[in-house]
């Protein structure tokens, strides 16, 4: 009996010398390997990333040049997805439609972030009245349907290109991010660190850079992984509606828009079915990424 408490001691004492010399960002990132569906959904990402910027190694068609001599084809040895009726390989087109909806996605969601914690921050930190005008202009954006927004700056601003798209959608949905990061910084300046930083006499800047900020990057990386899954979901709705990228630009979304009537859709199941799944797996990768994220560095928030 004394020899297995001693080998319990042993071991208890063994896992705090372990613990203590792990970095906190260390110790998120063993809870994140544990999480067997964050994982898993990291390997999907990743496989997808791949196959999408080495696209070239897959296939020898181009998206963007048709092959005129087999419009509206069916699978063969030529074509392995078939063609559209321009005669654009489907196969090519799910590859390299990749690049186009994951950039769209991740530098959306940059972007969003970026303007959000600007604001949300300089809301926050400075409260009072700056904290109350700032935000009332946030509670006017969220007013509106965020869809609507971003229907309405397209039609100004007609877009042409998956940049013109990442800049439409980083103008209408950093309110909701800014809100966020406001009650962060919030809570944050009421800190006895911050406050420390204020007693001596710290620039606003460096207690924002170094004291603050820096609490903050869990949390951003969080909203971002978790954003960019909605923003895949957002581009490939648009552009199945017509009021994405256009439908000349490889896309997923462009994809099911080719294919969104009812004949394509019994008849050609080998076209629209395979951008259906790499949206999907897209979708739920990065969720599982983003709720592995979010338990690993708030480990209070698992059930």
């Amino acid at each position: 009996m004394a020899s297995d408490v001693a080998k319990m001691k042993g071991e208890i004492t063994k896992a705090h010398k372990a613990v203590r010399g792990r970095s906190p960002l260390q110790l998120a990132m063993g809870r994140f390997m544990r999480n067997p569906l964050a994982v898993a959904g990291s390997i999907i990402l990743l496989i997808i990333i791949f196959i999408t910027v080495f696209a070239p190694l897959f296939t020898h068609w181009s998206p963007t040049n048709p092959d005129i001599m087999n419009t509206d084809a069916g699978p063969s040895a030529l074509h392995w997805l078939g063609t559209d009726s321009n005669g654009y390989d489907n196969m090519a087109r799910v590859l390299y439609g990749g690049r186009v909806d994951l950039t769209i996605a991740f530098a959306a969601s940059i972007m969003v972030m970026v303007l959000g914690t600007i604001y949300g921050g300089i809301s926050g930190f400075l409260g009072g009245w700056v904290d109350n005008l700032l935000m009332r202009f946030v509670d006017i954006m969220l007013n509106f349907p965020f869809i609507s927004l971003v229907l309405v700056l397209e039609a100004i601003f007609n877009t042409s290109n998956e940049w013109m798209l990442i800049l439409v959608v980083g103008l209408t949905a950093w309110p909701g991010a800014a809100r966020m990061i406001r009650g962060v910084f919030l809570q944050l300046r009421e800190q006895d660190y911050v406050i420390g930083a204020v007693t001596i006499g710290a620039s606003r800047m460096r207690i924002i850079f170094r004291h603050i900020l820096p609490n903050t990057l869990s949390l951003l990386t969080v909203l971002v992984s978790m954003s960019v899954a909605g923003y895949v979901g957002l581009d490939a709705g648009l552009s199945f509606l017509g009021l994405g990228v256009p439908p000349s630009v490889a896309s997923w979304g462009a994809m099911l828009n080719t294919y969104s009537d009812y004949i394509s859709l019994s008849t050609k199941p080998y076209a629209w079915i395979p951008p259906v799944v790499m949206i999907v797996l897209t979708i739920l990768s990065i969720n599982f990424i983003g709720d592995g994220l979010r338990d690993a560095f708030d480990p209070q928030s698992r059930s």
